[in-house]
């Protein structure tokens, strides 16, 4: 499996955002325990946040971040990378 990164952007509303952030925890760990390592989190600073792990194919990762209920329900915006890691493996 190749490490996929989902860097993210919140455009609507901190209250609508929030309706949505118990169904991105459930997939998350879903995500979990279907093997893909995910981690999930937010800028402390920034606003926005990233969702790493891994998938089989560039289909694949943009399968689970299509799927992922912040971007189903329009609340972010993103970026999918794929990301080669040289060091730490």
């Amino acid at each position: 499996m190749t490490w996929f990164v989902k860097i993210e952007k919140g455009i609507v509303s901190k209250a609508k955002f929030d309706l949505y952030v118990d169904d991105h925890i459930e997939y998350v760990n879903q995500l979990i325990i279907d093997g893909h390592e995910a981690k999930s989190g937010y800028w402390a600073e920034l606003g926005g946040g990233m969702m790493i792990f891994k998938a089989n194919s560039r289909h694949e990762a943009e399968f689970i971040v299509t799927n992922d209920p912040l971007v189903k329900n329009g609340c972010v915006e993103y970026e999918l990378h794929q990301w080669r890691i040289v060091i730490g493996m």
